[in-house]
């Protein structure tokens, strides 16, 4: 049983001002595994206050003495990634294969990448006869998700260190106890007193004190379309930066001249990743319209083959989703398509046979579904793939770009040229071709209501910076 029921605050783990318990639920049992307190206004204002004293000497710290903090995180973190990962299996689900990979190994990606990118970025440069230098923004707060914990922490932590910047994190309270380790991993590897401040807490009581402090220079938020217009919308009178990693529905066209077996074979594990919580995961399959039937039944074969179950049992390939309102919200959804006359290709409402308890969902694939349907519009963010017939290529681009997302987009073709020119005429933030995966110091961010901002890298250090032209500097 996790006992994670203090803050983080100027260097020391302190109690909540006004104490308020929240149990941290296994989503494969249904059981607590853990505690944590729920901040308030108040506790805001006291991390602000540290991290506003705290920025007068780190803000004016030397890229070395950042590259060697980031390298003392790095060693911290390496000591307590297993147990990271099995922090990570407990609170969201995520199989121990994926808690270790890709969750708890993206800890180390992000501060990295970070790191590399402080190493490398001119601070400072001639324009004409001015000096433009880059600054640190000043104190951040940071609102970070529960699908990649770790992931989102460290994605915002470490560029925000590298720039400069003091900050406040809100991890979610739904998946918070990695982001506890991480805090200790921070006071361990001798972050100074107040640069990183760490409060639990929910949207109302200390994500919306944070977004409008009068006192914090930035907000960057991960988090749903709805919740990102919230945060602007409370940081907008005092005219701070927000940078926002928002949703997505990202499409996934499968190119007529494309492998047809291995594109819907490889597309559709792709959406079944991480139990399909995934904000860039590529939820809208496209394919030719004289093709549907035979992606359909690919698609099946992959539904079929996934093994659900406990995730810490050895070859379970998906978890469960991370709570029961998300459970509902996804079985909702499901019903929406049948109701709607998508045709039910695999999974359906309920959880899979032989899982009586937990939040499982079977991986469910949609046919012959339009692009105007619920399920073809909305982010269902669960494993559930709709299949979308299309003409010809103009049609499959129009399709593609008819959604008010843009995070993310995937292309299959056998004509690599013909895939650059379909790419660029997608509204979205990353377009992956042929299974191209992420880099890890290529800019992650979406166009339209996937938010603004980019995060990863050079360009997530960005983020946390400001210009400032300096006239008669070389006088």
């Amino acid at each position: 049983m996790y006992d994670f029921k203090q803050f983080y605050i100027n260097g020391q783990w302190v109690d909540p001002v006004t104490p308020r318990e929240l149990g941290v639920v296994n989503p494969a049992t249904e059981t607590v595994v853990g505690t944590i307190s729920m901040g308030s206004p108040a506790d805001v204002d006291k991390a602000v206050a540290a991290a506003r004293a705290a920025f007068e000497s780190f803000g004016r710290t030397s890229r070395q003495e950042r590259i060697e903090l980031l390298e003392a995180i790095l060693a911290e973190y390496h000591k307590r990634k297993e147990e990271v990962a099995l922090a990570i299996c407990e609170e969201m689900g995520a199989p121990m294969s994926l808690a270790r990979g890709a969750q708890a190994d993206s800890g180390d990606q992000q501060i990295g990448g970070a790191l590399e990118a402080l190493k490398a970025m001119p601070w400072d440069e001639k324009v004409e006869g001015a000096r433009v230098v880059r600054e640190p923004i000043g104190v951040v707060g940071l609102i970070t998700p529960w699908n990649w914990p770790m992931n989102q922490v460290a994605a915002k932590v470490a560029p925000a260190l590298a720039a400069g910047c003091t900050m406040i994190l809100k991890p979610s309270e739904v998946s918070p106890l990695s982001a506890y380790i991480f805090s200790q991993v921070l006071h361990d590897a001798g972050v100074p007193a107040g640069v990183y401040n760490m409060i639990n807490g929910d949207g109302p009581e200390v994500g919306a004190p944070i977004a409008s402090h009068p006192g914090i220079d930035m907000v960057s938020f991960t988090g749903s379309t709805r919740a990102g217009i919230a945060v602007a919308k409370a940081a907008a009178d005092t005219v701070k930066r927000v940078a926002q990693e928002l949703g997505g529905k990202s499409p996934n066209i499968i190119l007529d001249d494309a492998d047809l077996v291995r594109s819907v074979r490889s597309g559709t594990a792709m959406c079944f990743h991480n139990t399909g919580q995934s904000c860039n995961a590529p939820t809208r399959m496209l394919v030719p319209a004289d093709r549907l039937e035979e992606a359909e039944e690919v698609a099946r074969g992959v539904a079929e083959r996934t093994r659900v179950g406990d995730p810490k049992a050895e070859g379970t390939g998906m978890g469960p989703v991370v709570n029961e309102m998300q459970w509902t919200k996804i079985q909702g959804l499901i019903q929406a398509g049948i109701d709607e006359g998508a045709r039910l290709v695999a999974g359906g409402t309920g959880r899979p046979e032989g899982l009586d308890k937990g939040y499982f969902i079977k991986p469910t694939v949609f046919g012959h579904v339009s692009n105007d349907m619920v399920v073809a519009r909305e982010e269902i963010f669960g494993p559930v793939l709709v299949i979308i017939p299309y003409e010809d290529e103009e049609d499959a681009i129009r399709i593609a770009n008819d959604t008010p997302y843009g995070l993310s987009a995937y292309i299959s073709s056998g004509d690599h040229q013909r895939a650059l020119r379909v790419a660029s005429r997608i509204r979205a933030g990353m377009v992956h071709i042929n299974g191209a995966h992420l880099a890890d110091m290529a800019p992650f961010g979406g166009y339209k209501q996937s938010g603004n901002g980019r995060e990863w890298g050079a360009h997530g250090v960005e983020d946390f910076l400001e210009w400032k032209s300096i006239y008669g500097y070389d006088a």
